[in-house]
């Protein structure tokens, strides 16, 4: 993650991070969190889209050849295609459960059997909609080259369900880094960290904690 600290201030210069260890926001789980990542935000500043979509096209070379790009719907669908632009490859975006109408699909684009994708998020939390998607692609025959996305929270869980199944999963950058640059940048002080770190290890049991 040699762009990890660009990345980072990058996001949080456009407001794509909010951190917000005093006035937490809820997650649709309703997990209660001091921090709020939304990537899509960076889509409106033709700048940093850009800077992601190099960081992105670089550190895919990490995964090897692969034939073919998939976004994970909704917020992967627009760096996923930004990347395979980039590449000149192939694109399919990979909804979380097959529609309902039409044909039904749960993977929009023309797919062929046996080639490598690369799988593109826009961030990983526990990693679960991911391994969604990776096991609807090896069912339609895929063979899933790993899984890029632009940040990951870092939980100690994630790690663990992807090595169980298998599966490399690499960000441009992370909750550390992140912490780091907002408190460099004066966004965060240094009376926040202990929150900051409780949370990220124990996320259900902060909130439920801080609800008290």
């Amino acid at each position: 993650m040699q762009h990890a600290a660009e990345v980072a201030r990058r996001l949080l210069e456009i407001k794509a991070v909010k951190l917000r260890p005093q006035d937490p926001f809820t997650w649709a789980s309703g997990i209660l969190s001091p921090i709020y990542c939304d990537n899509r935000v960076a889509l409106s500043y033709p700048a940093v889209r850009n800077f992601l979509k190099e960081c992105l096209r670089e550190q895919s070379g990490n995964f090897g050849s692969f034939d073919v790009v998939a976004g994970v719907a909704t917020a992967g669908i627009a760096y996923g295609a930004l990347l395979a632009d980039a590449l000149e490859k192939p694109f399919v975006y990979v909804r979380s459960s097959a529609k309902d109408h039409g044909r039904r699909n749960m993977i929009e684009g023309e797919l062929a059997e046996n080639v490598r994708v690369l799988v593109v998020e826009d961030l990983i939390s526990t990693g679960g909609s991911c391994l969604k998607v990776v096991e609807a692609l090896q069912e339609s025959g895929a063979r899933v080259a790993g899984v890029l996305a632009i940040f990951q929270y870092g939980f100690p869980k994630t790690s663990a369900e992807f090595g169980e199944k298998h599966i490399e999963f690499q960000t441009l950058t992370n909750y550390d880094t992140l912490i780091r640059q907002a408190l460099d940048s004066g966004y965060i002080d240094s009376s926040d960290l202990d929150t900051l770190r409780l949370w990220r290890e124990n996320p259900e049991g902060w909130g439920a904690l801080y609800a008290l």
